[in-house]
């Protein structure tokens, strides 16, 4: 059965790690496997068979970090959807919600089809603490790789105004609003639909238990160009549908009988994760306007390493 504090210790875990560059499904087993007893018997159970509680359990903690994200992102969101719905009307690009709209559905299209495909097989699979240990140390890695990407092709300011301006001139119609947070989007906006392409195909790899959907997303934001700031918010604003999505697919789970007992400890657990996701993405939101990846990397490296020496 799940506990209270079982449900508060998860729960704050999967808020932070959700949005952490540091996966939270490789920490929900690995740290499981380390207190070792009840909580490596309840967390294998949820991560190799369909239809447990613990699975249910998960899918609170998920739409809890949507929501968070939704929450504090919904000015954003506002405009993106308000953007989208123009478009359809309209068919033009005229501002930079309607292209953010666009690049969110286009770079969302990857994990849309390949999730429900691949997600319970490859989670059942490497739901091993040695394959997440593996993977975590690997996530390190990418993120490593990111940041010299980035110092390889570190765009400037300018040349991000030059590539929007160019967009504005083939389109002949694209403004940018006059709004001071709009205009924080601009780098977003001069995406084009490979970089949205590759991006969504990034965050593909979070199936893989051990690997960050920030944190590959992020790093195909640097890819492509972007400063760790708009990389990040791209990350999280991209995260939302995907993780939403997932969990609504999922949502008879929580509301079947497998939950009964546990509804308690269920709503403490997805509070607790709605809670810390929006502390984490507020905290991160600021840091990456001054610091980079590497710290984050340096963490998944020890911690892999550890863990891949405790459980091979």
């Amino acid at each position: 059965m799940l506990t209270y504090f079982q449900a508060t210790v998860i729960g704050a875990v999967q808020g932070v790690t959700e949005l952490f560059p540091i996966s939270s499904l490789g920490h929900s087993v690995l740290v499981a496997a380390w207190l070792g007893g009840d909580w490596k018997k309840l967390v294998s159970s949820g991560e190799s068979e369909t239809g447990t509680p613990y699975l249910a359990f998960v899918v609170a903690l998920h739409v809890a970090t949507a929501v968070a994200l939704l929450g504090y992102y919904w000015r954003d969101w506002h405009a993106i959807i308000v953007g989208f719905v123009t478009t359809l009307r309209t068919r033009r690009l005229d501002t930079v919600p309607q292209r953010l709209a666009w690049l969110i559905v286009i770079a969302t299209i990857p994990v849309g089809v390949l999730g429900p495909l691949l997600e319970h097989p490859l989670h059942a699979l490497l739901a091993a603490p040695i394959y997440a240990s593996v993977f975590l140390t690997l996530n390190g890695v990418v993120l490593i790789v990111g940041e010299g990407l980035r110092r390889r092709n570190e765009p400037s300011l300018a040349e991000y105004g030059r590539r929007f301006a160019l967009r504005e001139a083939r389109s002949g119609t694209l403004t940018v609003q006059p709004d001071t947070r709009r205009q924080t989007d601009r780098p977003l906006a001069a995406l084009g639909v490979r970089d949205a392409v590759g991006i969504g195909f990034a965050q593909v790899g979070a199936l893989l238990t051990g690997f960050s959907r920030a944190g590959l997303t992020m790093v195909g934001g640097l890819w492509r160009g972007l400063e760790h700031e708009h990389a990040a918010k791209f990350a999280f604003l991209l995260a939302t549908p995907a993780i939403l999505g997932a969990g609504l697919l999922e949502m008879p789970e929580l509301v079947g009988p497998r939950t009964d007992g546990i509804r308690g400890p269920v709503l403490v657990g997805a509070i607790v994760s709605g809670v810390s996701s929006w502390l984490a993405v507020r905290f991160l939101e600021r840091y990456f306007q001054t610091h980079k990846l590497l710290p984050f990397a340096i963490y998944c490296l020890v911690a892999g390493s550890l863990s891949i020496v405790r459980f091979s």
